[in-house]
């Protein structure tokens, strides 16, 4: 991986970077064809980091398929897929973490301790090995994009981050690897996300300033559907993730819900 990256910079080329955990869907292949309108060469890593992953979690579990992923990203044109193995990532002895800080003790990182120091900490090596000009990150994944820029500009690192929209079903669910694990009740069952958030977008839009007031439109919606179980929703302002109890700017809204045995996330920002 490492002669590659110093080839493109022999010849000047411009590296997009698209870190990934595989089981490949179309909201990864847009960060792919965003990298190509950007960049010379585009590189795509592929690797399940256990350091993320808490006790009981769904590691062993996590949807693979390197075949497939590996047929998308020839059909993307994919300059290289980087596939580390997890001995590569963390050798025998291996006994360095990054820690980020505030933020990831907030929303996920509450409900996953360790969460984001596992995400931190891969990032960085990824980052260390393909030496990208841009790296694209999906919105989806909001409070992780957050913490990716944190440790980029933190520790000096130099490519620039560029998020890119949530590609959805046609229900509006966000794309997720995670969609795998429903089954055909509980996949009905998810639309329910996205009609929260834009019933908390709604309520904004039509002029509502308290945060709480929002939340609870947004937890009744949840509530519709007995076999959604909520861990958290949350307004929040965009750079900071802290909570915002008037709402005078831009905010985030933020929901994690279990279904079955599935855990979701989705978010949207909302402008006034």
């Amino acid at each position: 991986m490492r002669r590659w990256v110093e080839n493109q910079r022999r010849r000047a080329m411009t590296i997009g970077f698209v870190p990934t955990m595989g089981a490949l869907h179309q909201g990864h292949l847009s960060l792919v064809r965003n990298a190509h309108h950007r960049c010379d060469a585009v590189a795509v890593s592929i690797f399940v980091n256990p350091t993320q992953f808490g006790p009981g979690e769904d590691f062993a579990r996590y949807p693979r398929d390197p075949a497939r992923d590996l047929a998308l990203c020839r059909r993307e044109k994919v300059d290289v897929l980087f596939k580390p193995t997890v001995r590569a990532l963390y050798p025998e002895g291996y006994d360095t973490e990054i820690r980020v800080g505030r933020i990831e003790r907030l929303l996920e990182g509450a409900s996953r301790p360790g969460h984001f120091s596992g995400v931190a900490t891969v990032v960085a090596k990824l980052l260390q090995i393909v030496r990208p000009d841009f790296v694209f990150l999906g919105q989806k994944d909001y409070q992780q994009t957050v913490v990716i820029d944190q440790i980029v500009r933190d520790l000096n690192f130099a490519p620039r981050i560029v998020v890119c929209p949530t590609i959805r079903e046609p229900d509006g669910l966000a794309m997720s690897s995670r969609n795998r694990y429903l089954s055909p009740k509980e996949r009905q069952t998810a639309g329910i996300l996205i009609h929260a958030l834009r019933a908390g977008r709604t309520r904004i839009r039509r002029g509502e300033r308290n945060a709480s007031v929002v939340q609870r439109a947004m937890a009744a919606t949840i509530r519709e559907e007995p076999m959604a179980i909520i861990d958290y929703i949350a307004v929040v302002h965009p750079q900071t993730l802290d909570p915002v109890r008037k709402i005078r700017g831009p905010v985030v809204l933020l929901l994690a819900v279990r279904i079955g045995r599935t855990r979701l996330i989705d978010n949207l920002r909302v402008g006034i």
